[in-house]
């Protein structure tokens, strides 16, 4: 489906490429499922069950003075982590941890913000100073949303290229 077309051996997964179409394989996977889902819900409405509705606390008249809420979802890079806090009907609080951070995982010691350790220098096509985007391609591979923020440092610590999103 994906190596024939593109003419490559199956060595080319364990690459940006791999994982790129990794991650494109399991939306299309999830999207199937999240429809296979929603029908199933349609057909338990349908037949009168109806136990995932709950309409106790839906009007914020009926809210308590303070409430608290977590929700959880699932992304095609990773979890996503909702947490709310609602004073006087008003939201106090609300904090949104995203995939990236998890993916960028900057408390790792063991991977300190998102090196590129490991990476196949063949796989970032060097020499990196006349091609940084292939460095954003690789990054991009890992988690599209953190390829936005990527700079590039030599081992002095000097600048080689910063992205730029506009």
């Amino acid at each position: 489906m994906l190596l024939k077309p593109l003419d490559v051996p199956v060595a080319a997964l364990f690459s940006t490429l791999g994982r790129t179409a990794a991650r494109g394989l399991e939306t299309k996977l999830c999207c199937g499922w999240a429809l296979e889902f929603y029908n199933q819900l349609l057909a338990n409405i349908k037949n009168g069950d109806t136990r995932t509705q709950n309409n106790m606390k839906w009007e914020p008249e009926t809210w308590p003075k303070q409430a608290k809420g977590i929700g959880m979802v699932e992304a095609p890079r990773g979890a996503s982590r909702i947490f709310i806090v609602i004073e006087d009907k008003k939201i106090a609080n609300y904090q949104l941890v995203v995939p990236t951070t998890w993916n960028a995982s900057p408390r790792d010691p063991q991977r300190p913000a998102f090196g590129l350790r490991g990476i196949p220098h063949s796989e970032l096509r060097l020499p990196i100073r006349k091609n940084p985007l292939e460095v954003l391609r690789t990054i991009h591979s890992f988690d599209p949303c953190l390829a936005c923020a990527v700079h590039l440092y030599d081992e002095n610590g000097s600048t080689i290229h910063e992205m730029k999103s506009y």
